[in-house]
């Protein structure tokens, strides 16, 4: 499958925060409409990639990750970890339950899931990326979205 940002954008250029905050912004806007197409697998993993890469700008800039209560022993390159650190500074609250959403997404890695209400899922996602400030953005900024991406 495809990823959202394929073609769109050269994330090293752009760098370890400018780059992960695009693809953020892209997999939010591709994942929004996987699920509108019914596309809910799809739409979900996307929007799990959305997460991560939104999580990995956040970390990645120095005057954000400086304020993050970071122990000796985590490691911010794991994504579970690294939301469990966000959510212990206080970046975000406990509303979203990234567990559930992450066995979600293993069950969205292996089947199709037509019949799925994503609409709890959607809202939480784009909670959690409201409070890291990924959004809102402008979605005419972006660069237009290729159709053969799925």
């Amino acid at each position: 499958m495809n990823m959202p940002h394929a073609g769109l954008m050269d994330e090293s250029a752009l760098g370890p925060v400018e780059g992960p905050l695009q693809r953020a912004k892209l997999h939010i806007r591709g994942g929004r409409r996987r699920l509108k197409q019914g596309k809910i697998s799809a739409g979900i993993v996307t929007l799990y990639d959305a997460l991560g890469a939104a999580m990995k700008w956040y970390a990645g800039s120095p005057g954000r990750k400086g304020g993050l209560n970071i122990s000796e022993d985590d490691d911010i390159t794991d994504e579970k970890k690294l939301f469990e650190i966000l959510k212990r500074s206080g970046v975000i609250d406990n509303s979203f339950d990234y567990e559930a959403f992450d066995s979600l997404v293993e069950r969205a890695l292996h089947n199709e899931m037509p019949g799925y209400d994503y609409s709890g899922v959607l809202k939480g996602i784009e909670s959690i990326m409201t409070q890291l400030g990924v959004m809102p953005f402008d979605e005419k900024e972006l660069p237009p979205e290729d159709p053969s991406t799925f």
